[in-house]
């Protein structure tokens, strides 16, 4: 059953991405513009997750299939690496709400340095360049303003939602043992109660 979810998440995301850049005409007074935004968003979110189950191989009893889509989730979501994403979760979850966690930040529980710091931590000079190189290809077939409000700007509403209800919510002060596990518990309480809605 995970193979197949994660099978439709990626497969919902991929179509629904088709669609916007080639069949939406953006137009800013047009609620149905933001409502594709919004959803696209809520894809990026369900790749993200499918790439949390596939960490914690929940998707296939087979490793290499848990990280094949792992792989392939974390790649669409925006060229991040799953190998670096893996390693860093699991430090997350032996050491939550510590200095050497790196999903949480110590010096300050503001949300937008918070998470200004959090995104600096997993950004790296390859996932730029990547995503350079696919914005520039896409640029080949499809309008710009579509690509930057359908593909750039989900990216980070995904990531915004990620962070706030897996991260900030469940592990800002005061910090307790049974709060930092709500991360998980939240974005998987949330896309399930989605799926089945």
């Amino acid at each position: 059953m995970g193979i197949i979810i994660a099978l439709v998440v990626i497969s919902f995301w991929a179509f629904h991405l088709f669609y916007s850049l080639k069949y939406i005409e953006v137009d800013f007074i047009n609620p149905l513009s933001y409502l594709h935004i919004l959803l696209q968003g809520y894809l990026y979110t369900g790749l993200f997750i499918t790439a949390h189950d596939a960490m914690h191989g929940t998707i296939s009893k087979n490793k290499i299939i848990n990280k094949g889509f792992g792989w392939i989730a974390t790649l669409l979501f925006a060229g991040l690496s799953y190998n670096k994403l893996i390693k860093n979760h699991f430090k997350h979850h032996k050491n939550p709400g510590e200095e050497s966690d790196p999903d949480f930040y110590t010096k300050s529980q503001n949300f937008f340095i918070w998470w200004g710091i959090f995104l600096w931590r997993y950004i790296t000079i390859a996932q730029i360049l990547i995503m350079a190189v696919v914005f520039n290809i896409l640029k080949i077939w499809f309008n710009e303003l579509n690509i930057i409000l359908f593909w750039v700007t989900p990216a980070f509403l995904g990531t915004f939602q990620l962070f706030f209800f897996g991260t900030y919510l469940p592990d800002k002060y005061p910090h307790t043992e049974q709060k930092s596990r709500m991360g998980d518990d939240i974005l998987l309480l949330f896309w399930i109660s989605s799926r089945t809605s």
